[in-house]
């Protein structure tokens, strides 16, 4: 797992290393070597070649310049521009006319207000420039922690007059990922992220929780491997409870993505022996449990279920119920009573209404929970929005139901009672499609069936479910495409010599030597 340090924990690791016998002007040098070796991949080559740079005051301006020097000892023409009183906007204008690439030196993670003046001026001249675009550490504007563009308004990362940041095509962050170049919009204007090792350590003191970004290589240490002799309840059975009349595509779609997934047996309980045997075909065993009269979940379906569960590894809970009174009273008591883990998504978190006794009673008892709230569910659960840091937000969560909760949206977190979180870093807004979420539902269960850890299970869940989208392809992507796409994606994890993760995995970024 690749490590993400807040801006205060790199700070802190910063001091630490200083401290220790490092010299800070060694640091610099090292990274300001580090960022004129991306402008050169950028450009593929660097003589000849004209580069703009544009530093602040402070570390990051001084990255800057000694990537200045490395540049033109490479033979590139370069123009540095430092911020303050003599900054020259029509000089600097000129100098970014002519130039192939630019450099943005200006704040690190440090910075608290939004950008203004000659620093909003070059950030804004940054989203036209038509050549190579790298920014030191985070690009100027981003919050390091939330990814939130500084002074914009939290709903998206349009530029106006209310907030604006450098639009890079290659961030070089060093000794660990900023949790904000993860998250959107932050994503989107850092580009390719490269991580680069150049001395500090940022091993965490003891008792501060920690923050990773899933790897290709997390997940293959992860996942289960079948034994030989394997059948299909000890390869994982679950149970999928869900649906209402007219509702039941969610359930069938979580059920069919577990069994992609690697469950070995799927039971999918439906509302009304009418309604389970119009669904029943096919490799996923639907069973009819009692119902209301408008076709959703009754209370009387609480003890067959409860002696139901008993076959299974693990039970998901949700998808399709409805918001019918006595469904929801049905799925309280079951989130209570279950022993077995469960994944609570949809309506099944709704169901609970902001009230995490339940959850509670089930952690008392030692069974473990996954909530898979959208930022909507979030909310409800919660009783207050996520808000802009999705990290606290998942986390305080995860605490307060006594549960591992897997905050969904771009920049997926996943986050444990204990405080240790992890980033995914796959997926992108082509997964916003009706049912996406009941896919995710059912690998997780999949997983979860299998006997992976739950914070385990939510992180190689989401990791393995943007990877589909890639695989299935990103346009017109509909969530059945994921489903059929996760074969080929598990494949490379299964191989019975060198299971691991494809080398050209982009969503790993090894340390570089500085």
């Amino acid at each position: 797992m690749d490590p993400a340090l807040t801006p205060r924990q790199m700070g802190a690791a910063d001091q630490r290393a200083i401290a220790a016998g490092t010299p800070g002007a060694v640091l610099m040098g090292r990274a300001g070597r580090a960022v004129a070796r991306a402008v050169r991949t950028e450009l593929g080559g660097t003589y000849g070649r004209r580069v703009t740079i544009v530093c602040g005051p402070g570390n990051n301006g001084g990255d800057g310049h000694v990537a200045a020097g490395a540049l033109a000892s490479w033979g590139a023409r370069v123009d540095v521009f430092t911020l303050g009183d003599t900054f020259d906007r029509d000089r600097c204008a000129r100098s970014l006319a002519r130039a192939d690439a630019l450099v943005d030196a200006l704040f690190g993670t440090g910075l608290r207000a939004p950008l203004d003046g000659d620093a909003a001026w070059f950030a804004r001249e940054t989203a036209t420039f038509d050549g190579a675009r790298v920014a030191v550490d985070v690009p100027s504007g981003v919050a390091g922690l939330t990814g939130r563009v500084l002074g914009a308004d939290s709903a998206g990362d349009a530029i106006d007059a209310a907030g604006v940041a450098v639009r890079a095509d290659r961030t070089v962050c060093f000794a660990a990922y900023k949790p904000g170049l993860l998250f959107t919009p932050g994503s989107t204007h850092a580009g390719t992220v490269d991580v680069v090792d150049i001395g500090i350590d940022v091993t965490l003191p003891a008792g501060e929780p920690s923050t990773g970004v899933t790897t290709g290589d997390d997940v293959a240490a992860w996942l289960p491997v079948r034994a030989p002799d394997a059948q299909k309840w000890s390869a994982g059975g679950l149970l999928v409870i869900g649906g209402s009349q007219g509702m039941t595509g969610a359930p069938l779609m979580v059920s069919h993505a577990a069994m992609r997934t690697g469950a070995g047996i799927v039971w999918c309980a439906l509302p009304g022996a009418q309604t389970a045997a119009s669904a029943s075909g096919g490799e996923v065993i639907t069973t009819g449990v009692p119902a209301t009269p408008s076709g959703s979940l009754a209370t009387e379906a609480v003890a067959p279920l409860l002696e139901l569960a008993t076959r299974f590894a693990a039970v998901v809970i949700g998808p399709g119920l409805g918001r019918d009174p006595d469904t929801a009273t049905a799925v309280r008591q079951l989130v209570a009573e279950l022993s077995v883990p469960i994944v609570l998504d949809a309506d099944g978190l709704n169901a609970l209404a902001g009230d995490v006794a339940p959850l509670r009673t089930r952690a008392g008892t030692g069974a473990a929970t996954i909530l898979t709230p959208h930022g909507g569910e979030y909310a409800r659960l919660a009783r207050h929005p996520v808000g802009d840091d999705r990290l606290a937000a998942a986390r305080g969560l995860a605490a307060h139901s006594e549960s591992v909760v897997l905050l969904k949206g771009p920049g997926a977190v996943i986050a444990e009672p204990t405080g240790r979180a992890v980033i995914d870093p796959t997926g992108g807004p082509w997964l916003a499609t009706a049912g996406s979420g009941d896919v995710l539902s059912g690998m997780i269960g999949a997983l979860v069936a299998a006997r992976l850890d739950p914070f385990e299970a939510g992180a190689a869940g989401a990791w393995l479910h943007g990877r589909a989208a890639d695989v299935a392809g990103h346009t017109g992507l509909v969530a059945g495409d994921l489903i059929t796409a996760l074969p080929e994606v598990l494949a490379g994890f299964t191989a019975p010599a060198g299971r691991g993760a494809d080398a050209a995995d982009p969503y790993h970024s090894p340390a570089q030597e500085a």
